[in-house]
């Protein structure tokens, strides 16, 4: 994984797109592909960059509507949980 790691920081520093909008997009994309653990890794990533729930749950959302029932579950369920266990406001 040291490669992919490098790999991984490398797309996801500031460019055209901020760090937090990319972590955005990881988050919906985590949710569409139902990854728990991507899940839990980019909402904390998101956070750090200074995303709030809202956002997540609205990227959240951008993923549901692109990809259907199993994110809908995933956000629904694993999503909040992840929010509220790290006290994301």
């Amino acid at each position: 994984m040291g490669g992919f790691g490098k790999f991984s920081a490398e797309v996801l520093k500031d460019g055209a797109l901020s760090t937090k909008t990319e972590e955005l997009i990881s988050v919906a994309l985590a949710v569409g592909l139902t990854c728990e653990y991507c899940i839990l890794f980019h909402v904390l990533k998101a956070v750090e960059a200074g995303a709030n729930r809202a956002e997540i749950l609205e990227a959240a959302g951008v993923s549901m509507m692109m990809a259907g029932g199993p994110a809908a579950i995933y956000a629904a369920v694993v999503l909040l949980e992840v929010l509220d266990e790290l006290g994301v406001k």
